[in-house]
């Protein structure tokens, strides 16, 4: 009986721990911040980040060392990205271009506690060029965020819009964004969050199309190849 107890203890034990993922809480601010992309800032010493340990397909040669912070207010999400790389590039000119084939970072996220009415996904290149989507929960249905709704994100980033040819030697580049609340609820019902919310989410990079590619992920995505729009891997995202 004892030895039955414990291996259903363990079961559980690990099912949540398989279910919930990884966990992230992102602290209230009250005051917006200025997007310039600036790591080092007083209003980002103060946050924790995530970092991107975990990776798809086969661990790659070149494996960089990436981290994220969120904060939030009433009105705006708050994200900032640190990437320490190498073997950069963004050629990708327009928003909807095809920046997952650049020097890459994305956050996936759904605004509820579960995926099932679908997921967001923003991706930013190197050089700030923006890819936004809303997605079904099974990919069969993809909605671009149109494009007078996407000019209310605000982006910075560190390094030139356009790096080509690639950046060979080693180079530590920054992305922050915000974005509206307001934006997200027009494609996804009551999405402002308030103390103990929980939303799903995950964060990438990637560098498809470069001499170095890689697909690195921080809640651990179980595929066999490279994807990343997969919501039954997200993470949790708590809002304090």
């Amino acid at each position: 009986m004892r030895s039955l107890l414990l291996t259903l203890t363990i079961f559980s034990i690990l099912s949540f721990v398989q279910e919930s993922g990884m966990i992230y809480k992102i602290k209230k601010i009250n005051k917006d911040i200025n997007i310039d992309g600036k790591w080092d800032k007083n209003i980002w010493t103060e946050v924790d980040a995530i970092q991107l340990t975990n990776y798809m397909g086969s661990k790659p040669e070149h494996f960089p060392t990436v981290y994220a912070k969120l904060v939030y207010s009433d009105t705006d999400i708050y994200v900032i990205f640190k990437v320490f790389d190498q073997y950069v590039k963004s050629i990708a000119a327009e928003y909807q271009g095809k920046v997952y084939e650049d020097s890459c970072v994305e956050f996936f996220f759904t605004p509820a506690d579960n995926s099932s009415k679908g997921y967001f996904n923003l991706e930013t290149n190197c050089g700030g060029v923006q890819l936004f989507h809303f997605n079904s929960q099974d990919n069969t249905i993809s909605v671009d965020i149109k494009y007078e709704d996407y000019k209310k994100i605000i982006v910075a980033h560190s390094l030139p819009k356009f790096n080509d040819p690639e950046i060979q030697e080693k180079v530590t580049w920054y992305i922050e964004y915000k974005i509206p609340f307001e934006l997200i609820s027009k494609y996804f019902a009551d999405t402002n969050p308030t103390s103990e919310t929980i939303w799903r989410g995950n964060f990438y990079k990637c560098a498809d199309e470069t001499s170095h590619p890689h697909w690195l992920t921080w809640n651990k995505v179980d595929n066999p190849t490279p994807n990343f729009h997969l919501p039954q891997f997200f993470g949790t995202l708590i809002f304090e």
